[in-house]
């Protein structure tokens, strides 16, 4: 909940944009609570009561003979049209998943379409938005043009009550610098996007100021053709107007008349209000809505802790974990020893290598020689023995083998033989 900035005193300007010499007090209206989620909630429901009832036709989908087959066909029960000689013979029909069937839950014209708002919640509302048009902060953020406006919320003098033309409406206009605010309104005007072009909504544009009155001596004629700008009389304030789309901070222009009548029609705190029996402003939670002026003040300061000020130098961030036996550097952080451990694997593998070539060369009967031939061996782990040993090896392994297999032949024989004398007994 936010309350705007108290000003004792608002200026009355001329046509001229020239102060009159004429001062107003500001309303308490202007002071009072600006509630957006009240103004958003009570906008919506507003808006839905100059709804037209509409619906489909209580016969669409149905304007044919269909008749189920019933069960037996190996088809599905739905409703089918009847006859032959056409395509549209023997299709489905009625259901919302057929191709010229009703839809699903046709919309009926007896649906809620009014919705009642509580006649406190809308003045609630109303306020809100007239204390968020005093605030041009508010204003700017929803696409006002109002840099060079002289003061806000801006009040002149009755005679524009009394304008006939729009020209002298132009004029007024420009001098008070909100011909801005309407050149944004020229600008926009576009065509709508979707089917509304289709239903009489085919142009949409951008909205200006509203001018509120007291008196109409002509001033809707003058103002009425200027793109943009709506008036509305001060007795008559309409939430659909001050907050259009459910947003606070319309621009707007005040005669000095319809200023001094808001104390009258809304009243303050101290009085109720004239014109609507027994309703007072609401009252604000916080008297100061300034934060970080009340956070600062000294009674606050003095019953609050000091900060700690805490010195980060430096950001940890979550690290990826990379895989060491992929990332070499990863690797040498874990195991400093892992560099000098694959260089002698490497060193290892290229003597590996050359021991291996040298084997060849010699298998092939090249000559090589002996000394270099015993440290390849070395190097491969394997023991190299003349070829007459290694022929006496293979040897003594087959005698080794035949007589294993001349023990099994004998016990695979004597086994068969007391089979066969068990057998004959």
């Amino acid at each position: 909940m936010a309350t705007a900035a108290y000003r004792p005193l608002v200026s009355v300007y001329n046509e001229n944009n020239e102060s009159s010499g004429a001062n107003v007090k500001l309303p308490a209206v202007f002071r009072a609570p600006i509630r957006t989620d009240v103004v958003n909630f009570v906008h919506t429901n507003m808006r839905k009561n100059k709804r037209h009832p509409y619906a489909v036709s209580m016969k669409a989908g149905h304007q044919t003979s269909a008749e189920s087959w019933g069960t037996g066909r190996a088809v599905a029960r739905i409703p089918r049209v009847r006859g032959g000689g056409t395509h549209r013979s023997g299709q489905g029909a009625f259901g919302n998943m057929c191709r010229g069937g009703r839809r699903f839950a046709p919309t009926r014209v007896w649906r809620r379409w009014q919705r009642h708002v509580n006649r406190n919640q809308k003045r609630y509302a109303l306020v809100s938005a007239i204390a968020a048009s005093g605030v041009p902060a508010l204003v700017m953020s929803k696409g006002h043009a109002i840099e060079e406006v002289p003061e806000f919320p801006l009040v002149v003098s009755d005679k524009i009550q009394e304008y006939q033309k729009t020209k002298e409406a132009v004029k007024f206009l420009r001098k008070i610098r909100a011909w801005k605010d309407i050149e944004k309104v020229y600008n926009s005007k576009r065509f709508r996007a979707g089917k509304g072009k289709m239903r009489n909504r085919r142009r949409i544009q951008k909205l200006g100021p509203v001018v509120i009155y007291s008196k109409d001596s002509g001033l809707t004629r003058a103002f009425r053709n200027i793109p943009g700008v709506e008036t509305i009389n001060v007795e008559k304030l309409n939430l659909l107007r001050l907050a259009p789309g459910g947003h606070v901070g319309r621009f707007c222009i005040w005669t000095e008349s319809a200023f001094r009548k808001l104390d009258e029609l809304y009243g303050t705190w101290k009085s109720e209000s004239r014109k609507k029996r027994g309703y007072n402003l609401p009252q604000p939670k916080m008297a100061n809505s300034d934060l970080s002026r009340l956070l600062k003040s000294d009674e606050i300061q003095k019953s609050i802790r000091p900060r700690m000020y805490v010195i980060l130098t430096k950001v940890v961030r979550k690290q990826i974990k990379r895989n060491p036996l992929k990332n070499p550097l990863v690797m040498k952080r874990l195991n400093p020893y892992a560099s000098a451990l694959r260089k002698s694997m490497r060193h290892l593998c290229e003597r590996r290598r050359a021991a291996r070539e040298l084997l060849r060369k010699r298998r092939s009967g090249e000559k090589v020689d002996a000394t270099e031939l015993k440290k390849a061996a070395d190097v491969l782990g394997v023991k190299l023995i003349k070829y007459k040993e290694y022929k006496k090896q293979i040897l003594a392994k087959k005698a080794k083998w035949n007589s294993i297999l001349e023990k099994v032949k004998q016990a695979k024989e004597k086994r068969a033989k007391t089979a066969e004398k068990t057998q004959k007994k």
